[in-house]
């Protein structure tokens, strides 16, 4: 489960944790060469690892594609979809 930003145990703010992970995002850095200035990475990896399982990555980026539609003036979900040979391969039927 994910902990409280104010937590007693917190060692480190889930801000620095965040851009510690986004730096290993931008630059594919493995995580024992996370520069010194970030938490350690073994404090990232971990968090990184409780944010996948609770479903945090994917709730930003559905919130974002929402927030996107939107401001384009665009109803926040699809109404359509288009795929093609390379999206679904068909079966012999």
């Amino acid at each position: 489960s994910l902990m409280r930003e104010d937590a007693p145990q917190r060692m480190h703010c889930p801000r620095a944790v965040f851009n510690a992970l986004r730096y290993l995002v931008k630059t594919g850095c493995p995580w024992r060469y996370l520069p010194s200035d970030f938490p350690p990475y073994y404090t990232v990896h971990q968090q990184a690892q409780r944010w996948v399982n609770a479903g945090v990555f994917e709730t930003m980026a559905n919130d974002l594609r929402k927030l996107i539609r939107l401001l384009a003036g665009r109803h926040h979900e699809p109404t359509a979809a288009i795929f093609d040979g390379r999206t679904i391969q068909s079966v012999p039927e």
